[in-house]
């Protein structure tokens, strides 16, 4: 009789679990980036360790839950990227895409995820246009803009007596819009351009382009470029003279990874726009102390924070619409405030802009930094409601009503 007893019990612990396991809500995110090219460092396998960070942390307080990563490299191509996404979203059952690095390859994976009705997080890709007249009901844009770099760096630099402008410019979306927001960043702060050129996407010599830039007279010289591109325009410009000379250099997009890459002596006094910085705060301490433990002692970037809290942000508006569905998640997301440890208040607005403060930071001297990731210094904090575009200026069709 007792063995009778103990198998029906271990019987009825074995439905109950199952039965449990059954109510358990399956979330599965992908990370889709640059993971090996110019742009690895930025965000790459770094962003897939952020996105399982989020998933763990929601997982360990709400058990009903389990949260899947998986992570591939689009190789900063549009068509790659269109085919990884609608794999993803057909066939693994992906139910968000997250990070995606290179603006070109951003707009792409928005509009399948728009025609998938799922939901997609942007931390990587830079393009204002995003939340402007390519909008979608389905993208949150979370770290950064071009917008937002281009009147933090650009206005502030201008104003400081820095014109006329030139630039060099990625030739793709980013590039484009970059050059194109950070043009009027300079004129609006009472600037002139003197001009622009393009280089291709992975560019390894830079010399006909600084040339060209040095020629110009202009008195700095915007680079609308990023990650490796940015590193090699910058080293180069170092051996042509071009600040010995009198010319500027102006970074409109640089991360934390690229100032290590280059060093203190190289990057020193460099004027730049970030979303997020490690020792910021206590509590982006706390979190990039955690990171760096789990990725080799690197602190994250503000991409790879970024997939961090947009994961959270996402899993918790989940739980509180108690759905998966893409349409009530992203109301819920809308309608939740931005509250978060590592980018402060603000909101997700109908144009899919996630908003928080941005900060003017300046590169330190070696002299004055006390460890090998100790790069910043705080200039001024932008706050979240001068940060970004105003919704009424991006010609978002969610905003003026047109579909």
């Amino acid at each position: 009789m007792k063995l009778k007893k103990l198998l029906a019990t271990a019987v009825l612990c074995g439905v109950a679990a199952a039965a449990a396991h059954a109510e358990d809500t399956a979330v599965k995110l992908g990370v889709l980036n640059d993971m090996s090219g110019v742009y690895a460092d930025i965000s790459g396998p770094g962003s897939v360790v952020a996105a399982q960070m989020a998933a763990d942390d929601f997982m360990a307080k709400n058990k009903g839950f389990k949260v899947q990563v998986v992570g591939a490299d689009h190789q900063n191509k549009p068509d790659v990227g269109s085919s990884i996404a609608r794999k993803w979203y057909d066939q693994e059952g992906v139910d968000a895409i997250m990070d995606v690095t290179t603006s070109s390859v951003a707009l792409a994976i928005a509009d399948v995820t728009r025609e998938k009705n799922r939901i997609f997080l942007v931390s990587g890709g830079g393009t204002s246009d995003l939340t402007g007249a390519k909008c979608s009901p389905n993208t949150v844009h979370w770290t950064y803009d071009t917008w937002a770099l281009a009147n933090g760096t650009g206005a502030a630099i201008t104003k400081q007596g820095g014109t006329p402008w030139y630039f060099i410019v990625a030739d793709y979306a980013f590039g484009a819009a970059l050059e194109r927001d950070a043009s009027a960043a300079v004129k609006k702060a009472g600037g002139t351009v003197a001009g622009s050129v393009k280089h291709p996407l992975g560019a390894t010599d830079f010399s006909s382009f600084l040339l060209q830039a040095q020629s110009s007279g202009a008195k700095v010289i915007g680079l609308a470029n990023a990650g490796g591109d940015l590193i090699n325009a910058i080293k180069q410009a170092a051996e042509f003279g071009i600040t010995q000379g009198g010319q500027a250099l102006a970074g409109l997009l640089i991360f934390s990874s690229d100032v290590k890459a280059l060093g203190l002596p190289a990057a020193q006094g460099l004027l730049l726009t970030e979303a997020f910085y490690w020792d910021l705060n206590d509590d982006t301490r706390a979190f990039s102390k955690r990171f760096a433990e789990k990725f080799g002692g690197k602190m994250p970037t503000s991409t790879q924070a970024g997939v961090y809290s947009s994961a959270l942000h996402y899993l918790n508006a989940i739980k509180d619409a108690k759905t998966k569905e893409a349409p009530k998640v992203m109301a819920q997301m809308r309608a939740t405030p931005i509250d978060d440890p590592l980018f402060g208040k603000g909101e997700v607005r109908i144009d899919g802009r996630a908003t928080h403060p941005m900060y003017l930071f300046k590169v330190k001297k070696p002299a004055d930094s006390k460890g090998p990731w100790d790069i910043y210094e705080l200039v001024a904090t932008i706050p979240a409601e001068e940060a970004f575009r105003p919704l009424a200026d991006g010609g978002c069709p969610l905003v003026t009503g047109a579909k």
